[in-house]
Parts: C-alpha cells; structure tokens; sequence
C-alpha cells in the first residue's frame, strides 16, 4: 500500500505549523493511519500542538485494544486535548495554542473520519467532494441561512474557526463513515491549499496523470503560485478494491 504526505512552509509565513502522519502498515488496531494538523497561536505554540496532537494520537491508537475505531479515535482525540489545554494553561509561552485535525483509516472499504476545525477530507473520483465540515463562523452562519459561501463576508472571515484541539476543556470531534469504490482517491489537506486552489484544479490535478507523490507535490506547487499566503498541507492516497490504498 502506497500514500503520500508532505507539508510545505508556503510563501508568507516565517514557520510551518502544520504536521502530517501517514501509515499503510498497522497502527494497533488500525490497518493505516492518516493524520493531519494545521496548528495555531506563537512560533513556538502552534508548531508544539500540532506535532504534539499527532503523536499522541498516533501512541494512543498504537496501544489501544479497542477495534472500534470511532471509540478509539474519541479517546485519543480527547487525551491529547486535556494535555495540550494543561500545557497552555501552565506556560505563558504556550497560552492559546491549539490545533485542527484530521485523522482516516480504511478497514475492509469503508472509511472512518475525525474533525476538529477547518482542515479537510475530500473523496475525489470523476468528481471533487468534501466529507468533512469546516469548524468555522463562516460555516454556521452559511446552516442557519445567514450568509452565502459566494458571499464577500464569507471570503473575509473564512479563517474565523470555532472549535479547535486545545483551546478548551473539552473538545467535539466530528466523525464521518464513508464507503470507499475501486479507484477513489482519498485527500486530507489543510487550508493553505483550500484557500489557494479551487475545487476544479485539485479535481483535475488529481485524477490526472502521475503517482501520488507527484499529485501532492503539483498540488503545493499551484498553491505557491496563487499565493502561498499559509503553510500547506497535504496526505493523498487511492484506494482499490480488497483494502488497498495505492499509487
């Protein structure tokens, strides 16, 4: 089984905070794991959650006993944000620090997914679409019918996010389950390639020719192009039938 992850520090920004774990072999339980975090507050702060979030989460699942993988990803969702919120709340240099996340596995075809903020999960085939739901005002004003997505204000308070891991005492995942075709591939990514590249050129790039890796790379490359306004983030893999993730 074949994936590929790579994270880039972009054009604007000093530092990259976002973070990226990939697995084709078992993690405890899981036969992979894929694990994206795009990390927020100082240099040093947003950096430390997100390398941190990640790999207790990955300790946990490696651990862990329960084959239950929504159960599992709770409970290390949760130990790692008790951990990260102690830290903020002990070391100034730390204060306010926390992180998205988005996490997959794939077991016999079907794919289980968990969200914190605005990082994102697309299946993409002969067409682009997003499972997760961003974290953000934006996004519940646009469920309550207050604002349009084509909308000037949603473009400007995009990046405004309500939940986070860290940030406070307790944390909501949301959890997605998702049955896999022959030939999807499945892209976990951050914002700083969303914000940078539309819905048809991460269609077209993906589906067209070329391994994964230099799917990925081609990605990153447009969103430094357009920008490159935030460290960017991205975990591609494609998924065949019998429970291969692959090239």
């Amino acid at each position: 089984m074949q994936a590929f992850a790579l994270t880039d520090i972009g054009k604007k920004r000093a530092s990259n905070q976002d973070y990226v774990f990939e697995s084709t072999v078992p993690i405890g339980k899981f036969p992979n794991l894929f694990i994206l975090a795009d990390g927020m507050g100082g240099h040093k702060a947003g950096d430390y959650a997100s390398r941190y979030l990640t790999g207790e989460l990955v300790s946990f699942i490696s651990k862990s006993v329960d084959d239950a993988p929504v159960r599992v990803l709770q409970g290390g969702i949760s130990l790692a944000n008790s951990l990260i919120y102690r830290k903020a709340s002990e070391d100034e240099d730390y204060r306010g620090m926390g992180t998205t996340l988005v996490a997959a596995t794939v077991s016999e075809g079907f794919l289980t997914v968990a969200n914190v903020g605005d990082s994102r999960l697309y299946i993409i085939n002969n067409e682009i679409r997003q499972v997760t739901r961003d974290h953000s005002l934006v996004e519940e004003l646009v469920g309550m019918g207050a604002l349009t997505r084509e909308s000037d204000a949603y473009k400007k308070k995009k990046n405004i996010i309500t939940r986070a891991v860290g940030i406070e005492r307790d944390v909501r995942p949301d959890f997605y389950d998702e049955e896999l075709s022959d030939g999807d591939y499945v892209l976990l990514c951050s914002d700083g390639l969303t914000n940078m590249v539309d819905d048809d050129t991460i269609l077209s790039t993906v589906t067209g020719n070329g391994s994964v890796e230099y799917k990925v790379k081609e990605l990153i490359r447009t969103a430094n192009e357009n920008g490159g306004n935030d460290n960017i983030a991205i975990i591609l893999f494609r998924y065949t039938e019998g429970g291969d993730i692959n090239a």
